[in-house]
């Protein structure tokens, strides 16, 4: 018999029938000692694996009645239940086994009692059986099965814990849930800013960051904001008027061409010069509601190497009524008479004729301030009144040729800034040459040099051009000057507007020849901004042309 459970009897194994068969005698039940002794040597043997009976151990044993030890039984064959004997009765029924009333045979020890936490000893030959480990979840733990015994152990059911007061069951104690894995982080893009300029409301899966607590050390000041890159005014405070314009002139509804726009803004680029022009309203005159007095012309004549591009601007005299009319017109007949003219003018500025150029531009600028006081006279103005200065520019589009001419008559500036220095180019004109009539548009009798009288000497009448009535001799000496340009140079022709500052208030010329003398040209928008920049004391209209060389 084994005491892993039941199992079919094999012949070998069969020592309880050839003990008790029916040829022995009953030997009666044996006399154990139950003293304290021998129960802490039983209980020692059992803990120690010492053999030696319940009842002491220390008689000695007989070798051929210890019974063999049996290999121990595989799992999978311990697992099916053991076979029942059949019954029996009277002599032929089997004696109850050791441990359920019957005691083993003298001089043998009965088989020790394993306990339940007790690995099984290893039998040679067997293989060793350790009980798996016990399996765990979150609210079940299934207890190891007993040594040598693998059956399953009953499953115990943990209550569930109470549900919340909302009817909710209880969240999973924290101690239990295993730990979540860490997730990469994904850094999200920032939204874009609304229209308004605000930034957007973070969405609603990402709560607002916290507030960064207060630090005891003050925050520093920010740095101070960058330099404007233009100013408004210079000089010793700003201007009375306002930057802005403020009225508008008056209109007539039946002469809305007449009407002039507050600020001209326009430029070009030609061969090795870029140009840059602008005329706009005075401070005095966008307070009160005046037109502005200053006229301003661009125009290219010709095509390819042989055009010529043409700067006139004009002032109208001051107080007058019709002065930025008359500053139109000026502009138009000193534009017409050089686009006709515009072949031969190229030629001369490119064979460099100083005197064929002087004469005749002296020509075309009489002609064309004298058309415009006999428009006065046919007017009925007065023509102090209607008159104009006027000032000009010739530039050849050939980038071969550096020639740049200017000449004209009345107020204004020429400037050429050079190496960051202005230089004032105004040509130089005696007294002797201020009011001096042009030979052939009603000059009175005169002499020459040599005492010859001239052609009013024979009473001869000079007779009017049946094209164009004789003007009267300018009021302004004739001003001419052709230069040859060098790289980097920037030559600047204006009225008494912006001369008049410039020549001044140093504060002014500081600052555009800081901002004028980088190599390339400013845009349209910077040029103007430049242009406008104000000084206490001068409200008059400004016109300027700016040409950079390459």
């Amino acid at each position: 018999m084994s005491q892993q459970g039941g199992s079919p009897a094999r012949h070998e194994d069969d020592w309880w029938g050839q003990l008790y068969d029916d040829a022995t005698e009953d030997t009666g039940p044996t006399a154990g000692s139950d003293s304290l002794d021998d129960r802490f040597t039983s209980a020692r043997n059992a803990v120690t694996g010492r053999p030696g009976g319940a009842t002491g151990g220390t008689s000695p044993r007989d070798p051929r009645a210890e019974p063999r030890r049996e290999p121990a039984v595989p799992l999978q064959r311990a697992a099916s239940p053991a076979p029942t004997p059949p019954a029996a009765t009277g002599r032929d029924a089997a004696p109850a086994p050791a441990g359920q009333g019957t005691a083993p045979p003298p001089g043998t020890a009965p088989p020790r009692q394993r306990a339940p936490w007790e690995p099984p000893a290893d039998e040679p030959g067997s293989p060793a059986t350790f009980p798996p480990p016990p399996a765990e979840d979150g609210y079940r733990t299934q207890a190891p099965p007993a040594a040598g015994r693998p059956f399953a152990q009953p499953r115990v059911d943990r209550p569930s814990p109470p549900p919340h007061a909302d009817g909710f069951p209880a969240p999973p104690r924290a101690d239990r849930l295993p730990a979540p894995a860490a997730q990469p982080r994904v850094d999200r893009p920032s939204p874009p800013p609304h229209a308004d300029g605000f930034p957007a409301p973070p969405p609603a899966d990402r709560p607002p960051a916290p507030a960064a607590p207060p630090s005891a050390t003050p925050p520093s000041p920010p740095p101070p904001p960058p330099p404007p890159s233009s100013l408004d005014y210079v000089g010793s405070g700003p201007p009375t008027y306002d930057p802005e314009p403020t009225a508008l002139p008056a209109a007539d509804p039946d002469d809305l061409g007449e009407l002039v726009a507050d600020t001209v803004l326009d430029g070009a680029r030609y061969g090795a010069c870029t140009l840059r022009a602008v005329s706009l309203r005075g401070d005095s005159g966008r307070y009160r509601g005046e037109p502005r007095r200053d006229a301003l012309l661009t125009a290219r004549f010709g095509t390819g190497e042989q055009a010529l591009l043409l700067v006139a601007m004009a002032t109208g005299a001051r107080a007058a009524p019709g002065a930025h009319l008359a500053a139109a017109e000026a502009c138009r007949l000193i534009g017409r008479a050089v686009g006709r003219s515009h072949r031969g003018l190229v030629a001369d500025i490119r064979a460099a004729r100083r005197g064929e150029l002087k004469s005749g531009l002296h020509r075309l600028t009489d002609r064309s301030l004298g058309r415009l006081r006999a428009g006065a006279l046919e007017q009925g103005l007065d023509a102090e009144e209607y008159t104009a200065s006027l000032r000009c520019l010739l530039l050849p589009a050939d980038p071969d040729c550096r020639t740049r001419v200017f000449f004209g008559a009345g107020e204004g500036g020429l400037f050429r800034l050079r190496d960051g220095e202005w230089q004032d180019v105004e040509p130089r004109v005696s007294a002797a040459e201020v009011g001096e009539p042009v030979l052939g548009f009603g000059s009175p009798p005169a002499e020459t040099p040599e005492g010859d009288r001239l052609t009013m000497d024979l009473g001869i009448p000079t007779p009017p051009s049946p094209y164009e009535p004789a003007p009267e001799p300018p009021r302004e000496p004739f001003r001419f000057r052709a230069s040859v340009a060098r790289p980097g140079d920037v030559l600047v022709m204006c009225t008494g507007g912006l001369a008049d500052p410039l020549r001044g208030e140093a504060a002014l010329c500081a600052y555009l020849a800081r901002r004028w003398s980088r190599r390339a040209a400013p845009g349209l928008a910077a040029f103007l901004a430049d242009a406008q920049v104000r000084v206490k004391g001068y409200a008059d209209d400004r016109t300027a042309a700016a040409v950079w060389e390459a």
